[in-house]
């Protein structure tokens, strides 16, 4: 790396909120553009710059800063003209030339040090005086913040989210827990924590990295969807993490535990350990769902009194729509009238879509206001379409917000206006978006909640669908009658063979599920490209070739989705004169026209819905972890792309921010869950047995509205069909309901 030292000539660019700058810069009079992390820099501060030299495919030559540091400015003219930039309110360039004029190259000092001579100076007052000293000592405080941190690795853009949480307290907090910065300031987990740790003197067996290694433990154990760990596998695991004997940490569990920050439970002779969050949202979804319930169920003197006029209601939408109920679906629609949460579970094919759809008719029926609502923007999509009814994400009806990590609108004290809420896709709702959805319920609404067990579980913690199922605490239905069956859909009777570990017949001669035996990587990537580029789209009648959708059990790998979507882009969207792209890292590239994925929940970034003559018909902020759009607009000018999300969101993303994204002509399995799509391509040929597991391939299946095309290898389907391990996920959520309810 080089060091350079000059001046700002002048701000090109400034972001706020992350300190993000672009400079013009100049370094023994040759100006340079320089772009890096600054916190807040003023036009004519003399720095000391550490970086690099590279090319920019649309600016040229840049110097990428790494470090910097504020230097001593060499002369008077330096001085003057750094105060004439109007980095001080109150000083011009008439008042610089005279404060310079009076104490020559000591300005500085006498300006932080002994503020009161500035007096001396006709035209500043006492009052003028004293603002100048406040706006230099605000200047040099986040100034000496940024290059303390510097010491400890802290990159300038975390220094700034540092110094918001702590100001001047940041420089105890690192010398004596820097491990409080992992519950203080978002993005610095527990491996920078340790890092900071270790440079500032910290001993490995220091009882603040004890305490901060257990709670990573607990958050690494919720990654992988679990909402407590065993004790033995506690100790096991958070040993391993910190290379410090179990002992040590068991003493520390017992702290953690008395400031309450996690609780340690005992069912029968299993001794768990639970963070203070996991543990309270379990027990508060538990709690507010019995609430809900039991705020609306009807008992059985009520039930019958009016069960004769809903069954005469029910006969006559039937007659009026043209249908067939099965006794399950029938029991479904009554049961959502009696009680105040119904749980509806069911296979592809069984009739869910149809039963949502009468509980609507009946509920208007009955002058009821209802809200539909789904995990994911294509997964409401969906009930739209299906039902004929509005449906929206459950971010939006809860009503999110940009602060934080998300917050919602909808709450308590805030309740959802609605008689009625149906949640689709149950199986993808974690247990913290479940209680924030819980929260916003107001007793006397009736909660329906509808899912598919069967599909792999959330990729939050918790499995919420599964634990309520198991809990027997709430009036279910689970429908079992495949009707699609009648239709000759293959794709539901083959779902259904797979879910029940049974072989299923592997060909071509079905139309809507296909199986092509190749053996070859480069031969199934020839057949993908062939069926991806129209061929499946048009025989699945869609609109759009990029509806088609391949699916992979796995990210890395020669057919996993990252490489997947290199050959992708390069054959179905390749480089053009007319389309703008840009790099980002070392493995990104990004096209107009690509298609891509959010891959993190974004609760700031704003989105609007543009209509006629570019005028905006709706706005918000929010895009969320599965979210799929095309990229409309690359803007190399302006460092930024405009993505097209479901519901014709548009949101612009600044090109620092592309880490969000992802290409996504494939995805893994488990990104795909609560869409559906009018075909899917699916390749098998080998992996590791962890993932390729019966429910992931009925996931997979289920995906498709239209058509499945497996290529790949006869075996390894027949493997995963067999394979009906799943990682297991320590969740209690049945076990709260039944201690609540007394059952």
């Amino acid at each position: 790396m080089e060091t350079i030292k000059g001046y700002v000539e002048k701000v090109i660019f400034e972001k706020e909120e992350n300190g993000y700058a672009v400079l013009s810069f100049v370094v023994d009079e040759e100006e340079i553009t320089c772009t890096g992390t600054f916190g807040h820099v003023d036009r004519g501060e003399m720095l000391e710059l550490e970086g690099e030299y590279g090319e920019h495919p649309v600016y040229g030559m840049q110097f990428q800063v790494k470090h910097f540091r504020s230097a001593d400015f060499d002369d008077e003219t330096s001085i003057e003209m750094y105060l004439a930039s109007g980095v001080i309110k109150g000083i011009g360039k008439a008042m610089a030339a005279r404060i310079v004029k009076k104490f020559g190259d000591d300005t500085l000092r006498i300006m932080e040090e002994e503020p009161e001579r500035l007096t001396e100076i006709k035209g500043i007052s006492e009052r003028i005086a004293q603002s100048i000293a406040e706006q230099m000592e605000g200047k040099k405080q986040i100034r000496d913040a940024l290059m303390f941190l510097q010491n400890y690795g802290i990159s300038n853009k975390m220094a700034i989210k540092v110094y918001q949480a702590y100001e001047d307290r940041l420089y105890d907090v690192i010398r004596t827990n820097p491990y409080k910065l992992v519950e203080d300031v978002e993005g610095i987990g527990f491996k920078k924590a340790d890092e900071i740790a270790r440079k500032a003197g910290f001993e490995e067996d220091s009882q603040y990295r004890i305490r901060s290694g257990i709670l990573y433990a607990l958050q690494l154990a919720e990654m992988e969807g679990s909402l407590y760990l065993p004790m033995e596998e506690m100790l096991g695991k958070a040993s391993e993490l910190l290379g410090v004997e179990e002992e040590k940490i068991r003493d520390e569990i017992g702290t953690l535990t008395v400031e309450r920050k996690i609780l340690v439970k005992t069912l029968e002779e299993e001794v768990r350990v639970y963070s203070a969050r996991a543990f309270y949202a379990e027990l508060g979804v538990a709690r507010m769902l019995l609430d809900i319930n039991s705020a609306l169920s009807l008992n059985e003197d009520q039930a019958d009194a009016t069960r004769a006029r809903y069954e005469k209601r029910l006969a006559g939408i039937e007659k009026d729509q043209d249908l067939d109920l099965d006794e399950m679906q029938r029991k479904a629609v009554l049961e959502a009238m009696y009680h105040g949460v119904l749980i509806l579970s069911g296979g592809p094919g069984t009739g869910k879509t149809t039963t949502i759809h009468t509980m609507i008719r009946m509920f208007l029926s009955e002058g009821l206001d209802i809200f539909l609502a789904a995990p994911t923007g294509r997964a409401a999509k969906r009930i739209t379409e299906t039902t004929g009814y509005e449906a929206r994400t459950l971010h939006r009806m809860l009503e999110v917000t940009g602060i934080g990590n998300g917050k919602f609108e909808r709450n308590e004290e805030n309740p959802l206006e609605a008689d009625v809420i149906i949640v689709d896709e149950m199986s993808m709702v974690d247990i913290y978006l479940m209680q924030a959805l819980c929260k916003a319920v107001a007793p006397g609404t009736r909660l329906i909640l509808v899912g598919d067990q069967d599909q792999l579980p959330s990729v939050g913690p918790g499995e919420v669908l599964r634990d309520l199922m198991k809990s027997e605490g709430f009036p279910t239905v689970v429908l079992n009658r495949i009707f699609r069956q009648e239709e000759g859909s293959d794709i539901c009777n083959n779902a259904h063979l797979i879910n029940q570990g049974k072989e299923i017949e592997l060909g071509t001669k079905s139309k809507d599920f296909l199986f092509l035996e190749r053996n070859d990587a480069n031969v199934i990537y020839k057949h993908i490209l062939e069926l991806y580029d129209g061929k499946l789209a048009r025989y699945v009648h869609a609109e759009d070739p990029l509806d088609v959708q391949v699916l992979t059990p796995m990210k890395k790998g020669l057919l996993g989705a990252e490489e997947l979507n290199r050959v992708l882009q390069g054959s179905l969207n390749p480089p053009s004169n007319k389309k703008a792209e840009h790099r980002f890292g070392e493995d990104k590239l990004f096209r107009e026209g690509d298609k891509v994925m959010q891959i993190h929940n974004d609760y700031q970034i704003p989105w609007e819905v543009v209509g006629k003559f570019n005028i905006v018909v709706d706005e918000g902020t929010g895009v969320f972890n599965g979210d799929m759009g095309v990229i409309k607009k690359i803007d190399n000018m302006n460092k930024n792309l405009i993505v097209e999300f479901d519901e014709h969101r548009l949101v612009t993303y600044p090109f620092s921010q592309l880490e969000e994204l992802e290409l996504a002509y494939a995805v893994t399995v488990h990104k795909s869950q609560g869409s559906e799509y009018p075909a899917v391509i699916l390749p098998l040929l080998g992996g590791p047995p962890v993932l390729l597991t019966r429910n992931l391939l009925y996931t997979a299946v289920t995906r498709a509205r239209g058509c499945v095309v497996i290529l790949g290898d006869r075996g390894t389907v027949n493997r995963m069909i067999e394979n009906n391990k799943e990682n297991r996920r320590y969740t209690s959520l049945d076990e709260r309901v039944r201690e609540l309810s007394g059952t």
